[in-house]
């Protein structure tokens, strides 16, 4: 049975068959191939997970409820496109007999189709890290957020202005207190996240980084000093993109402002007020039942955020809240940013 495609065989899929080869190659490391016994289910009625499903041996059944709705062999026409594709889906499948089929990221194959189809995938010699698994940085990227949230010329513009710089184990990238001038991408290695805090001789550990992770932007976008210090765990390699570029092809795009009124109308509608000021900040005054967050904890407490609230997030001047709202929106939050900040209306 197979344990790994290659592109011929993807190309012979609906979308892939449209795809020029690399774009192809680039795929073939987010597929996941699976096997199911006779009776298992493959998904369920009502499924909103955002991946597409292809059948690659064995016969489905496509049921609503009780009723049987026909099957789907593989090999066949109709194998060659996604199964029940429209979220959330509209019918289960279950295996009538032993079945291999692979799925992979819709959002994934939509923005390869989309780079593709624009002549805008290729960028130079960087799709060649697609093909190491040890280098799968950009892949990983165009997985996140950020990347489904902005232009496709945005991206083609990114990967061309991306410098490549290469750093030794024990080297600080980037070291607290210093003034901000680049945005970074982990392309290989490992990186260690730490902070000083006032009284404390030791530095806390906050997080390790890994390949396709990135930091650097709250400087870029609050224009104030690092929040923690970068050091590389590990020999590696980071993609550069200076500040400029940063702001013009990446921060604006991805943060929506909001003016006072409308902001106030986004939270009577259901959302939320997140204020990313430091906690004695928000206790001397604040928007009423808001969340308080300071931004320097904010990567590292999303878990006491609810993932289903759109939050509308200020500060005093509207520079941290535009760099909450860009970290928010890398891991998939809906913001929106109150403009201008606090000092800019009254409570």
């Amino acid at each position: 049975m197979t344990t790994r495609m290659d592109a011929a065989q993807l190309g012979k899929f609906s979308p892939f068959d449209t795809l020029e080869s690399a774009s192809l190659d680039d795929l073939l490391n987010s597929i996941e191939i699976s096997h199911a016994t006779r009776g298992q289910v493959l998904f369920k009625k009502g499924d909103t997970e955002k991946r597409s499903i292809y059948l690659l041996s064995g016969t489905l059944s496509l049921r609503n409820g009780d009723q049987d709705l026909g099957t789907i062999e593989g090999g066949t026409d109709e194998a060659r496109n996604p199964i029940a594709p429209k979220l959330p889906r509209h019918l289960s499948a279950v295996a009538l007999d032993d079945v291999q089929y692979f799925s992979i990221d819709s959002e994934l194959v939509d923005m390869t189709l989309t780079l593709d189809h624009t002549g805008m995938y290729e960028v130079g010699d960087f799709g060649s890290a697609l093909n190491s698994a040890e280098s799968d940085w950009m892949s990983a990227l165009l997985r996140t957020k950020t990347f489904q949230l902005i232009p496709p010329q945005n991206i083609q513009m990114i990967f061309m202005r991306l410098k490549s710089v290469h750093y030794k184990a024990g080297h600080v990238v980037i070291r607290q207190g210093d003034q901000g001038d680049h945005f970074y991408i982990v392309k290989k290695g490992r990186c260690r996240v730490t902070r000083e805090t006032p009284g404390n001789s030791d530095n806390i550990d906050l997080a390790e980084l890994g390949v396709g992770a990135t930091f650097g932007e709250e400087a870029l976008i609050s224009d104030e000093a690092r929040n923690a210090t970068i050091t590389m765990l590990t020999d590696g390699t980071l993609m550069q993109l200076g500040r400029d570029d940063f702001q013009s092809l990446l921060n604006e795009p991805m943060v929506m402002s909001l003016e006072h009124e409308d902001a106030d109308k986004a939270v009577s509608q259901g959302g939320k007020w997140l204020d990313v000021r430091v906690p004695s900040e928000f206790k001397a005054f604040c928007k009423a039942n808001a969340v308080n967050l300071p931004l320097y904890l904010l990567r590292h407490k999303l878990d006491v955020l609810d993932r289903n609230l759109p939050y509308v997030v200020y500060c005093d001047t509207g520079r941290r809240s535009s760099a909450a709202a860009f970290i928010l929106n890398q891991r998939g939050f809906e913001t929106a940013v109150l403009k201008g900040g606090l000092n800019h209306n009254e409570l």
